[in-house]
């Protein structure tokens, strides 16, 4: 795959990166480093893809485990953030209030949780959260029931 097959790529599947890397980040600029790591992860792991998922299904799955691989290296070496008089993430009304407090609450589950509520929430079916995640879809059933109970006992703290 040449460079323009790979930005033709990117592009199409640039919402799902995004959203990994939101789900697994604190800030805008960690997103965009999250982005980036997903990226050289995609491009070098190119050759060696073998079409037995879709496309679709191994940026997935590149896309949490790179982000996985980033959270426990941050708590392998903890690093101190600056901090900035701009919120960006911040919004007041209340339906990005909810999403906040649903994303606070899903960023405190452990990374393989988190994967699975985000390939949830963006409509995927059992069977393939299975696929990309390496479990099989009663897992999936299950672990999403508990999770669901884990999210509903969290205070908004």
């Amino acid at each position: 795959m040449d460079e323009r097959e790979f930005e033709k790529l990117v592009k199409e599947h640039k919402n799902t990166i995004y959203t990994v890397c939101f789900m697994f980040s604190k800030d805008s600029e960690e997103v965009n480093d999250l982005f980036q790591e997903v990226l050289i992860n995609l491009w070098n792991g190119l050759p060696s893809f073998k079409g037995q998922s879709s496309i679709g299904t191994w940026i997935w799955r590149i896309s949490l485990n790179t982000c996985i691989s980033c959270e426990r290296k941050k708590k392998k070496n903890p690093t101190i953030p600056l901090t900035m008089d701009v919120d960006f993430f911040e919004d007041k009304d209340a339906e990005a209030q909810q999403v906040r407090m649903l994303y606070d609450r899903v960023h405190r589950l452990k990374p393989f949780d988190r994967a699975i509520v985000l390939l949830w929430l963006e409509g995927i079916s059992y069977d393939e959260i299975a696929a990309i995640v390496g479990i099989t879809p009663s897992n999936v059933a299950t672990r999403l029931f508990r999770i669901r109970e884990q999210l509903k006992q969290m205070s908004n703290n």
